[in-house]
């Protein structure tokens, strides 16, 4: 299993969503976040730096899906800004648990 974030600009977002649909990732979550930062001489450290209006999606997904996610995201169009392309992470996952309730253990789960 591993688990793999996307961080990109907001008006890249429907870039996302159907590079998700056409891979079959339908299991995700997504978050508002406001980046800040960049490229050039200082980065920030001068002066105040305008925040980026960004997103970060995370899905935990098979290997194999997450190693076809990564793949594909090389070939995506490019998105609203040359400069902040859509940025992806695979880490594993080494472990999981779910709670375990009356609902849960009448579907199965232990």
């Amino acid at each position: 299993m591993k688990l793999v974030f996307l961080m990109y600009l907001e008006d890249d977002d429907e870039l996302v969503m159907r590079g998700f649909r056409e891979l079959g990732v339908s299991v995700f979550s997504r978050l508002p976040l406001e980046g800040h930062g960049g490229r050039g001489k200082g980065g920030g450290w001068y002066g105040e730096a305008v925040p980026y209006r960004s997103r970060m999606v995370f899905a935990v997904l098979p290997d194999v899906e997450a190693e076809r996610l990564l793949e594909a995201i090389k070939g995506w169009p490019e998105g609203a800004d040359a400069d902040h392309p859509v940025q992806a992470f695979q880490v594993d996952v080494e472990r999981s648990v779910r709670q375990v309730n009356d609902s849960t253990r009448a579907n199965g789960d232990t």
